[in-house]
């Protein structure tokens, strides 16, 4: 009995979504019936018929793409009414990514998770962090003369994100910090006095910001992430070079708050430790800036 009263349900549910839908679609039977292939009859059986019997899936199917409402919807499977290609659009946005400090885009997602957890995952040190001389000697030679400029304005970006009330858990595999302390790979040509500079602002924003402020470090040849950073329960956004890639909806949202989770939790070195190990790196630079095996 409890099926058949379901069915029912299921039914007058979906004549009075069908019905609701054409009307917000300003759209009549007759519209609706050559839209998907149908007898006009064939709609106004559909709106009408009292019985617990539902339309076959190609003819749901093809109202919902008709009037742009959710199959899901039309059924009672879903209260979002959304298409599917709605729905992926509002959870999936691709957005240029420029070389850039701190462009727009990332500034207004920072803006957003204010008070939020920030989970993040950088490409190489997180810019936030950086000396103005790692800056310059990072961006000069993309942004030429505008480079002071630049960096000026970034440089109140980065003190608001500092002072945000947001607190921000940073993982970083242990080759990266190595590759620049030694000078080499991705920082090769950097001097040493730059270096040593950094580590020491690194050690002293470590000291200053926690808790609020946690760098982790982890084994990349057991662990892997791209370049990503969780804002909150709002989105997550991965760094594919010339585009950013951002999710907005709960489920991924969770999934990457999990993968950032674990990379703490099999961190080779937590943020207590993180400091000595800094200055264990800064006591291997060499005055010269050439590089050396790691001891």
């Amino acid at each position: 009995m409890s099926d058949r009263i379901d069915k029912r349900l299921r039914a007058a549910q979906f004549r009075s979504r069908l019905m609701s839908a054409m009307q917000d679609s300003g759209t009549n039977q007759s519209v609706l019936a050559r839209a998907i292939g149908v007898d006009r009859s064939t709609i106004s059986q559909l709106l009408t018929d009292e019985g617990a019997r539902l339309p076959n899936a190609h003819v749901v199917g093809a109202c919902a793409s008709a009037l742009g409402v959710s199959a899901d919807w039309l059924l009672s499977l879903s209260d979002r009414r959304e298409s599917a290609a709605e729905l992926l659009a509002g959870s999936l946005s691709m957005t240029e990514a420029p070389r850039a400090l701190v462009d727009e885009r990332i500034f207004a997602w920072h803006q957003e998770a204010a008070g939020y957890k920030i989970r993040h995952v950088p490409a190489s040190l997180p810019d936030m962090l950086k000396t103005r001389a790692l800056l310059e000697w990072e961006y000069k030679p993309h942004l030429g003369r505008t480079a002071d400029q630049a960096i000026g304005a970034s440089e109140d970006r980065l003190q608001w994100m500092r002072s945000a009330g947001s607190d921000y858990e940073i993982c970083i595999p242990i080759y990266e910090l190595h590759c620049f302390a030694e000078g080499i790979g991705y920082y090769h040509g950097l001097p040493a006095d730059v270096r040593r500079e950094q580590i020491d602002q690194l050690l002293e924003l470590c000291d200053q910001l926690y808790p609020r402020l946690r760098i982790y470090l982890f084994d990349s040849k057991r662990l892997y992430s791209a370049p990503i950073t969780v804002f909150g329960p709002l989105l997550c956004v991965f760094y594919a070079g010339g585009h950013y890639m951002a999710f907005r909806d709960r489920d991924r949202v969770t999934t990457f708050t999990r993968h950032f989770d674990r990379l703490v939790r099999e961190a080779d070195l937590s943020a207590r430790h993180l400091p000595t190990h800094l200055r264990r790196l800064r006591e291997n630079i060499r005055a010269a800036g050439t590089a050396r095996p790691m001891t």
